[in-house]
């Protein structure tokens, strides 16, 4: 005999995540049967858009597929787009997209960490209940949020959907007045980055032991962002254009977004993969944070990924300060991309993990086929087998309220954006 309830949610004024979805759960013995994380997102079918386009409407045209990383999406084209090229944007161009892509690690890294995690970990609802008791966290928060948004403003010309990156450069450079009035900013906020990472570290994280695959950009010289192989902790190290020899990205029948995997098993993107593979490549103050902290790596508890994200504001913010030091303006912000043929491939490290692209052009330089693969597909496998594992461990005899509440803090503690997202709004249980 089963028993099956159905739990509507309630959305709460501050909406933590945005989307539907569901968790079906069938529970027997004691044990998991089936999992599925239903997502009933509707497919936006992106990459058909961008058929018949220029190379050089890319930029701004991928930038629109996500408010929190566009500048991830902007990276990951305009690099595909030059490997095909041939071309060198040169040093500033190169250190001008790193600090671009700092500001955007910034302003997601804290919305994540002080708005959407530290309520779960809190014992919260939402960031609204949490504002007695923790105003000056979340107020830290909103102005470390603020600061990444005005480094990609900067450069960008605006914070959400920015418009200055175009392949070969940017279409303009800052004056020397403002970057250093933002440099300025940026090194007084060196406070807040250090006390968030000893914030995070003495949070009460659950327990959790899992035996997973981490995936990650790594780079001979820097922390992984916008350059680097793949690599893994199982000893995969490859090219971006080896990608589709090693993942296969799948349709699932109980969801709209893709399962991708590597030789067939789930794996982990985003910050905790990256810490895993690439300590080692984090600026000397922050590892002197990380050893403070006490986390050893490599780390198995998923839930150490809150730690993760303030390790990476911190590096972000240490490295947009020195990347802007003794700034000065080029007589030309862009290289020329000459038109190619062929096949173009480009893969960054979003916030929440590797971005990979790929697109055919024809000799006019227009777009014949897109493929974007986002970090959320990436993770969606490992997910479900997150759910599976930590739901078991915590007590499948709890209320359905319980095992409600436990669920979404272990999906948002991998930040998927679906789209940017994850507030089910039923959990469905089969016992027998």
């Amino acid at each position: 005999m089963s028993e099956t309830r159905n739990i509507a949610i309630h959305v709460p004024v501050l909406a933590r995540v945005e989307g539907e979805g569901a968790l079906h759960l069938d529970v027997r013995g004691g044990r998991i049967e089936a999992l599925s994380l239903r997502i009933f997102e509707p497919p936006r079918y992106f990459e058909k858009f961008l058929e018949g386009r220029d190379t050089a409407e890319l930029p701004d045209l991928v930038a629109r597929i996500c408010g929190i990383c566009p500048v991830a999406y902007q990276m990951s084209a305009v690099h595909a787009i030059e490997a095909l090229s041939g071309i060198d944007p040169g040093p500033w161009v190169r250190a001008m997209r790193r600090v671009l892509y700092c500001g955007e690690w910034i302003e997601s890294h804290a919305l994540h960490i002080h708005l959407l995690a530290a309520p779960d970990f809190l014992g919260y609802d939402n960031a609204i209940a949490m504002a007695a008791a923790h105003s000056e966290a979340l107020r830290r928060g909103l102005r470390l949020q603020a600061l990444g948004n005005d480094i990609i403003r900067l450069l960008g010309a605006r914070s959400v959907h920015p418009v200055g990156v175009r392949v070969g450069g940017f279409h303009h450079a800052p004056a020397p007045d403002a970057v250093a009035a933002l440099r300025a900013r940026l090194e007084a906020s060196m406070p807040e980055a250090e006390a968030l990472v000893a914030w995070t570290a003495q949070l009460a994280l659950p327990e959790s032991d899992q035996d997973f695959v981490s995936v990650a950009l790594r780079h001979d010289a820097e922390y992984p962002m916008n350059a680097g192989r793949l690599v893994s902790d199982r000893g995969l190290d490859i090219d971006a254009a080896e990608f589709d020899r090693h993942f296969e990205e799948r349709q699932v029948p109980h969801s709209t977004a893709l399962h991708c995997r590597l030789h067939g098993e789930p794996y982990l993107v985003g910050p905790l993969a990256r810490l895993n593979l690439n300590a080692d490549r984090l600026p000397a103050a922050t590892r002197r944070l990380l050893d403070a902290a006490g986390l050893r790596l490599p780390s198995r508890n998923l839930y150490h990924s809150i730690v993760a994200r303030a390790l990476e504001l911190h590096a972000a913010l240490v490295e947009a300060v020195a990347l802007l030091a003794d700034y000065r303006a080029p007589g030309r912000p862009c290289t020329d991309a000459p038109v190619r043929a062929g096949i173009a491939y480009g893969c960054t490290e979003a916030p929440r993990g590797i971005l990979w692209h790929r697109y055919e052009l024809d000799a006019g330089g227009l777009i014949r086929a897109a493929r974007i693969v986002p970090p959320t597909s990436q993770n969606q496998a490992r997910i479900e087998t997150d759910l599976r594992a930590d739901l078991e461990a915590f007590g499948l005899d709890r209320p359905d309220d319980a095992l409600r509440r436990r669920c979404e803090t272990v999906i948002r503690n991998y930040d998927p954006c679906i789209s940017c997202a994850t507030h089910f709004l039923d959990l469905r249980v089969t016992r027998s």
